[in-house]
């Protein structure tokens, strides 16, 4: 098996940071969801209960419904750990001093690796796909290393 180590140019951070966001929005809408629901009941919403509250919901933030659900594994998962009722909010804007971490959860069916090609001696370019909302799609050109692992 081979690991392709990708680095991002900076010429896809302005989709990347667009993408961020409507994640960080799908994040804030579920936290509040569940503080809500754990207040009205005293139950904790599993991933699965959260998904059923926002199906649909990818279409209009421009998301794969995947990844959606991978928001809100990741929600699930993060207030169990940490024991919360509540996390932080997430957000994008660059004047607020603790802000979120640009992050899309990606899960393996919404990326889509096309191509390698060699530039020079060492140097190599992959071209991946990431799968948006309905048949929407964003192909990314990245530096490319490969890392073989030890047996």
């Amino acid at each position: 098996m081979k690991t392709l180590k990708l680095r991002i140019k900076d010429k896809h951070a302005n989709q990347l940071n667009k993408i961020a966001g409507s994640v960080n929005y799908a994040w804030n809408y579920v936290n509040d969801l569940s503080y809500k629901h754990l207040r009205r009941t005293g139950k904790l919403f599993l991933a699965y209960d959260l998904n059923e509250y926002i199906k649909g919901s990818g279409e209009l933030l421009g998301l794969h419904s995947q990844t959606i659900q991978a928001i809100n594994e990741t929600h699930a998962k993060s207030r169990k750990q940490f024991k919360k009722a509540k996390l932080n909010w997430r957000t994008n804007r660059a004047d607020i001093k603790r802000k979120a971490l640009g992050w899309i959860p990606f899960k393996k069916s919404a990326i889509k690796h096309i191509a390698t090609h060699q530039t020079g001696k060492k140097a190599l370019k992959s071209t991946i796909q990431l799968s948006l909302a309905k048949g929407k799609k964003h192909k990314i050109r990245c530096n490319t290393q490969i890392h073989h692992p030890i047996s």
